[in-house]
């Protein structure tokens, strides 16, 4: 089943709930830019793009957008109070010296050990991988939002993934539109089910083994 806009908007609502007050997060294209409108102003989390802002803000009001500012993607953001701004050698050097507490990127499979394929379909044309390695290997938390399955329906929470890896055992939590599920120890572990699908849907549409508590 593909992700509608409710259950894109679902998926991030429970993504902001991983995010605490004063934290440093860096979203990735997609799905994952959604989570900033659900995390609450006074937490003063600052948002973090590769290409030289800590501290994004909201998209802006139709009319209202700076043609110099924008985000990683190339899309127009706004800055809050506070925000800092740097050449993308400085971005990339918050990255490695692993100052941000979450990196939520968007995935196309996930193992159970935690490995993450997120950057190309082999036979696809891809403008590259970004800051995928980099945030996948050195942000504090990385949690992953994506579809439970493909667009033909076939897992994408394996055993092993089969697309070439962006960074091995990275993954600490999957939230799809079926269930939040935590990495621990190479395997994983189901938190909680969400409606209206049931365990048995969530084992059925996984290929990798499941943990109940």
């Amino acid at each position: 089943m593909d992700v509608g806009v409710d259950y894109r908007r679902v998926i991030a609502e429970w993504a902001a709930k991983e995010i605490k007050p004063g934290m440093h997060v860096n979203l990735g294209i997609g799905m994952p830019t959604l989570v900033a409108g659900f995390v609450p102003e006074h937490y003063n989390v600052m948002f973090h793009a590769e290409n030289g802002i800590l501290g994004t803000g909201p998209y802006p009001i139709k009319g209202g957008e700076d043609e110099n500012l924008c985000d990683a993607g190339g899309f127009p953001v706004t800055a809050v109070p506070g925000a800092s701004f740097f050449d993308s050698t400085m971005a990339f050097g918050i990255i490695r010296r692993g100052y941000l507490d979450v990196t939520i990127l968007g995935a196309l499979q996930v193992s159970e050990a935690g490995d993450l394929a997120n950057w190309i379909v082999p036979g696809k044309r891809v403008p590259g991988m970004g800051g995928a390695i980099d945030l996948a290997q050195k942000s504090k938390k990385v949690i992953v939002l994506m579809n439970h399955t493909n667009k033909s329906g076939e897992a994408k929470i394996v055993k092993r993934c089969t697309l070439p890896l962006t960074a091995p055992s990275c993954v600490d939590v999957i939230i799809t539109e079926r269930a939040i599920i935590d990495v621990i120890n190479n395997e994983l572990h189901v938190r909680r089910i969400l409606a209206p699908y049931t365990m048995k849907d969530v084992i059925s549409s996984t290929e990798a083994e499941l943990h109940f508590s």
